[in-house]
């Protein structure tokens, strides 16, 4: 284990923590959640900067709380870029609320299921995610192709977990296409992210244990006259590297 890592022991404190945390994002999430909804007819950045402000609360009252801090390396790799595709590692939950914080404007996409859970999900739905059905591949990717593609000609960039599901520390899945197809058709570049947040934030438990989740943001991958499986294995390969120094 890296030695950015403290003992993941399971101790009163870690129980104790993670339940202060639990308790903090239910309840804000009964606040911040109608308060999105209710500037559902004004301009998305409104909607937008309400989300960010809590994302902002709550990776605090992880560190607070928890003991869980980040740290992002490569942040020069995002910035002066107007839209991009984002293939990011998939380890936990941090990772889909906390790139928010140091990436551009952007959505992402998620389960359909997501956006029908009751205040929260309802609240994602006015965020321009980009909702499919897992069950529908072909209909999921279709749909990844157009809100995708419209999302980034608005200038927002496009957030894909390529593994689909969390997988454990140490653990690696293929990378499905959507992705890579989706710049592809668009030319838009890639953005290939590694972190280590599953050590922290574990992806089956609501326990947070203390630590420093590492963030690493790669160049850019060029994607104009490119096939889809020659940028998702480029993006796959920087991501396997990077997380080569992580676990």
């Amino acid at each position: 284990m890296p030695p950015n890592f403290l003992a993941k022991k399971t101790n009163l404190a870690v129980y104790l923590g993670s339940s202060v945390l639990l308790a903090w994002m239910t309840v804000s999430t009964f606040i911040f959640g109608p308060l999105v909804l209710l500037c559902g007819a004004m301009p998305f950045s409104v909607r937008y900067n309400i989300a960010t402000t809590w994302v902002r609360l709550a990776i605090g009252a992880a560190r607070v709380f928890c003991g869980v801090r980040y740290h992002v390396e490569g942040l020069e790799n995002s910035q002066g870029i107007p839209a991009a595709i984002v293939l990011c590692k998939h380890q936990s939950a941090w990772e889909t609320i906390a790139l928010r914080l140091f990436l551009p404007p952007q959505t992402a996409l998620l389960k359909e299921s997501l956006v029908k859970i009751p205040v929260w999900g309802w609240a994602l739905a006015k965020l321009k995610p980009i909702a499919i059905d897992r069950s529908n591949p072909r209909a999921a990717l279709k749909a990844l192709l157009k809100q995708g593609k419209a999302c980034l000609a608005e200038g927002l960039w496009v957030v894909v977990f390529p593994e689909g599901t969390r997988t454990a520390p140490g653990e690696t899945k293929k990378f499905n296409a959507g992705g890579a197809l989706l710049a592809e058709k668009t030319g838009y570049p890639v953005i290939p992210i590694a972190h280590n947040a599953g050590h922290c934030w574990s992806r089956n438990s609501f326990l947070k244990y203390p630590g420093l989740i590492t963030v690493k943001i790669g160049p850019p991958i060029a994607t104009q006259g490119r096939k889809a499986a020659d940028i998702n294995q480029e993006a796959a390969d920087w991501i396997h590297q990077a997380m080569a120094g992580l676990e």
